[in-house]
């Protein structure tokens, strides 16, 4: 009997009963998905895959003659003021608006300097589209942004509207370049591929088989953790428990008691960087040793002020490597910290990165949205300062990650647990 159906992203043709393996597929996967945790790989061949071409603009707009401007407006939306993630808002403004200065450095647009628009985005319901709007009511053309994930999403459906290119530089939603909407490049690695890379550490190179997880009660918490509870699974190792506590005030003594009684043998938290730290706070005050996992907001300088000595031996994936030597990379580092007296953390290089991608795409493509979208969604792999950053068919950034452990209130970044390096930064 032949069966078939929907799978995530696969439209899948099995034949039940047979009791044999199936053939060989090809081996092009949509996120660079690692082999041992593609679905159903051991019982049904795709009948389709998803995600695997690039979804074409075949609207008009390229033949629109170029206007006289006396600066090239590029926008840059992100909460600013008003909202707990303004700290991060205002390092991707930073990121971003250093990418504006040295392009100016370098000539601008021939001749004609790059001006950034920054707009306040309040992490409200649709208010990352009324942001979207007024930029374009500005004259840009082309947006950096925003962090809110549910924001992003119908900020991307006014772009379609607007013809207007984005590249977002903050948001993990691995669900954002999925929408089918062909004026969006992400350039920082997502949930997804961070979850990839946990659940195979967790059970690969640390040998865990019960694992607990904890995640806010939210969209990142719900959205960013389904890859990595669906990656243990295929891993023959589910989650012992998943258990949720409320953004902004997370009381988890209830939570912590039944993940003590299910002897779970790792524990993942899943949250900001403020909250996680109270969670691994309170999980350490309570006897809880386990060895505690997460994703980059655990891996940032302040998730380790926050928690202190509780941060001691957790383990977090970071979507970059800030103890790399490049070259590049260290050029910007120096001067964002001269800059700004801290070093770049995700978010600012990563802005850095997407403002970059979007002066190379104007100089590209000339004045004109739809030649500048071409430009974007043409690239391969872009040369930024937090690596070259390959995209797959949905112009999703699918480069390395990086595992990052703590020890002494010391970062230590890792591909593997042969080749770790410190990057030298401590919590003071």
């Amino acid at each position: 009997m032949t069966t078939v159906r929907v799978v995530g992203c696969l439209l899948v043709l099995g034949v039940v009963g047979a009791g044999v393996l199936p053939a060989q597929e090809d081996t092009t996967r949509y996120a660079k998905t690692p082999e041992v945790l593609r679905p159903y790989r051991l019982f049904e061949r795709a009948y389709r895959r998803f995600f695997t071409e690039e979804q074409a603009f075949r609207g008009p707009g390229r033949d629109d003659a170029a206007p006289s401007v006396s600066s090239v407006k590029i926008g840059i939306l992100a909460p600013l003021d008003g909202s707990r993630a303004a700290t991060y808002g205002r390092r991707i403004e930073q990121g971003a608006m250093l990418a504006l200065e040295d392009a100016n450095d370098a000539g601008g647009f021939g001749g004609i300097p790059f001006e950034a628009v920054a707009r306040n985005d309040l992490g409200l319901w649709g208010a990352s589209s009324n942001e979207l709007v007024a930029l374009y009511e500005q004259g840009v053309w082309a947006t950096v942004g925003s962090l809110d994930g549910a924001n992003s999403h119908i900020m991307v459906r006014l772009a379609l509207k607007l013809d207007m290119p984005i590249v977002n530089t903050a948001t993990t939603d691995p669900t954002l370049t999925e929408t089918a909407v062909p004026w969006i490049v992400r350039c920082i690695a997502d949930d997804r591929q961070i979850s990839y890379a946990l659940a195979l550490h967790m059970y690969r190179d640390r040998g865990l088989r019960r694992v607990a997880l904890l995640r806010s009660n939210d969209r990142y918490g719900r959205v960013g953790t389904g890859e990595l509870v669906d990656a243990m699974k295929r891993l023959g190792a589910p989650m012992v428990l998943e258990l949720r506590f409320a953004p902004g005030r997370p009381d988890v003594d209830v939570q912590l008691e039944r993940i003590r009684q299910s002897g779970a043998d790792g524990i993942v938290v899943w949250g900001d960087a403020e909250d996680a730290a109270a969670v691994v706070q309170r999980l350490r005050a309570v006897g809880l040793d386990q060895p505690v996992f997460g994703p980059d907001p655990l891996g940032s300088l302040d998730f380790l002020r926050s928690a202190g000595a509780s941060a001691e031996g957790v383990t977090a994936v970071y979507p970059f490597d800030p103890s790399s030597e490049d070259a590049r990379y260290r050029a910007f580092a120096s001067r964002y910290e001269a800059r700004f007296g801290t070093p770049p953390d995700l978010y600012a290089a990563h802005a850095y990165d997407g403002m970059s991608m979007v002066v190379d795409a104007i100089r590209r493509a000339g004045l004109n949205h739809v030649r500048i979208r071409d430009a974007l969604t043409g690239l391969d792999r872009f040369p930024g300062v937090t690596g070259t950053i390959p995209f797959d068919a949905t112009w999703n950034d699918v480069g390395p990650v990086w595992m990052v452990d703590i020890r002494e209130g010391r970062r230590r970044f890792f591909t593997s647990p042969t080749t770790a390096t410190d990057d030298g930064i401590n919590s003071h």
